[in-house]
């Protein structure tokens, strides 16, 4: 369950950047996140996971850096076209960034992830392990079968309506009123 934790934490502290994100750019989705219910935005956990699979045992932080930037760009990448492909929908869109790759991704995001992802493996990740450790396999497994529950309802939801505001939990209300 290691990987498991991994992802969610990860997804949940990607969340947060998203928010303090939006707050700042005064961005039009405030949502910014990717299930209905939870407090996740999976591509953060997907990213950090492939960093520190393939790349976090690296020396310098520079090489880190340069890995994780490749490696979280990468993952961006194939996640926005899962998205889009498979669900309709668009979560970013950096058509108006300098340097972006079909609305994907851009280089000044990649920098960012790259910073981010070397600081997190350096300093967030050591800190992290003892307290995956310490979780209890039941904890685990609910925690596994609400995400299950959760992404099913949010596939259905996101295929139906192609509405990413639609995961606050406030809009889907006021749209199931105004039906």
């Amino acid at each position: 369950m290691f990987w498991f934790w991994i992802f969610f934490f990860y997804s949940l502290a990607g969340y947060g950047l998203e928010k303090l994100y939006a707050l700042v750019t005064h961005a039009r989705h405030r949502v910014r996140k990717c299930f209905l219910l939870l407090p996740l935005c999976p591509v953060y956990g997907l990213a950090m996971a492939a960093v520190l699979y393939l790349a976090g045992d690296t020396e310098s932080f520079w090489q880190l850096a340069l890995y994780g930037g490749i490696l979280c760009t990468a993952v961006e990448y194939a996640v926005h076209f899962l998205y889009e492909k498979c669900l309709g929908v668009l979560f970013w869109d950096y058509s108006g960034t300098y340097l972006d790759l079909n609305r994907r991704i851009c280089f000044p995001f990649a920098v960012a992830w790259g910073l981010l992802s070397a600081l997190a493996v350096r300093y967030v990740q050591p800190r992290l392990v003892p307290v995956i450790d310490a979780i209890p396999p039941g904890i685990s497994l609910a925690a596994l079968l609400l995400l299950t529950a959760d992404s099913f309802f949010t596939v259905r939801l996101l295929r139906r309506s192609g509405n990413i505001d639609l995961l606050g939990l406030k809009n889907l209300w006021q749209e199931l009123h105004r039906v």
